[in-house]
């Protein structure tokens, strides 16, 4: 198997000198109290602010630095996009303020929390929802569908070839290749893996036989780290399929059947699955986990989509530190930032009603 390796961090001082040129003129754009809703207030925050996790998000928190220096240019805003996997480690072992990741903290992680948190507890708030695209290089076949179950089967390795009866049987019109097909999937433990392996667990269970987990179970195919290594994979490489948040996809992509349509990804149809799952029971009071609903046939929604949370402690060990924390999440959850994301990546902003719980949320984080 060969191994794509990229480190990948978020380019700050690109972010700062952008924001802080833009900050040279008319400060009107930034509407309300976004960002200065802490008790500190707008403009008379200071102090260093680190996260890391998803790349997912990569995109997005470029942004959301940004702008929120436009807000609180005194902060000091910095994101590694290391991983959803290591983003929850390095928030664990309190190396981080607060981390990005593509899966909420599960059972084992929120008994780490305490060590993290002074009141040993997390929330998860989810601030980017974007689809899970399955970007392929195929020349000549602009348009692909693809059921969950011969997506499974392709993913698995069951599916070899492009020409095989059960990718030729949805594309009557595609004149596919006799070409080998090369998977490329994360070497880096993945929030986005997760997300893609609980839609194939859901949707083609019969086809996929493989437990939902951020690390890639199948040998073979490539493997690539961060969401741009497997884009830079797919792009150069004739008859390679993958994965990846769709921000990062510019060339083709598949439809993916639901019910009986195919479903191309876009922001829209990805946000409709979110507003159709329920919150995941994890016992911490103002934590906003959710469990997709993946195996939707709802008319034009995709489902292939991950929520990205920000992972932040309920109680930091200062004042500062949480006015820091709340603000900048203010910041990220407001019109403004969410639009930011959107213009950016291509997310889905979240809804109003989401909003108003991730504010409600945010405004229990405390520092003593």
């Amino acid at each position: 198997m060969k191994q794509h390796r990229l480190t990948r961090t978020v380019a700050i001082a690109m972010a700062a000198s952008f924001a802080l040129a833009a900050c040279g003129g008319d400060d009107s754009s930034s509407e309300g109290d976004a960002g200065g809703g802490s008790e500190s207030g707008g403009g008379e925050l200071s102090g260093r602010l680190v996260g890391a996790g998803a790349s997912s998000q990569e995109s997005a928190m470029t942004a959301w630095i940004a702008g929120y220096l436009e807000v609180q240019p005194e902060v000091e805003v910095q994101y590694d996009a290391v991983g959803s996997g290591a983003g929850r480690e390095q928030f664990l072992a309190g190396a981080t303020d607060f981390a990005g990741s593509d899966a909420y903290l599960d059972e084992e992680e929120r008994g780490m929390v305490a060590d993290a948190c002074a009141g040993g507890e997390a929330i998860n708030l989810p601030m980017y929802i974007s689809p899970v695209a399955i970007p392929y290089n195929l020349p000549g076949v602009d348009e692909l569908n693809l059921a969950p179950e011969v997506l499974a089967g392709i993913m698995n390795g069951d599916i070899t070839t492009w020409d095989d009866e059960a990718i030729a049987a949805d594309n009557p019109d595609a004149e596919l290749p006799d070409t080998e097909i090369t998977v490329v999937h994360r070497s880096d433990d993945s929030g986005t893996t997760e997300n893609f392996m609980e839609y194939l667990t859901a949707a083609a269970p019969d086809a996929w036989p493989h437990e939902p987990s951020d690390a890639w179970p199948v040998e073979g195919g490539e493997a690539a780290a961060q969401t741009t290594g497997v884009m830079q994979v797919i792009n150069s490489t004739e008859g390679t399929i993958g994965y990846a948040d769709a921000s990062a996809v510019t060339g083709q992509s598949a439809s993916i059947g639901v019910g009986e349509e195919f479903v191309p990804f876009s922001p829209e149809a990805a946000a409709r699955v979110v507003e159709s799952s329920e919150p995941a029971e994890t016992g911490v009071e103002g934590d906003l986990a959710l469990e997709l609903a993946r195996d939707t046939t709802e008319s034009g929604a995709y489902p292939i989509v991950l929520v990205s949370y920000h992972i932040a402690c309920k109680e930091y060990d200062d004042a500062e530190r949480a006015d820091n924390v709340k603000a900048f999440l203010e910041y990220v959850a407001s019109e403004e930032g969410q639009q930011a994301a959107s213009d950016a990546a291509g997310s889905a902003p979240i809804g109003e009603s989401t909003r108003e719980q991730v504010m409600s949320s945010i405004d229990m984080i405390q520092g003593g």
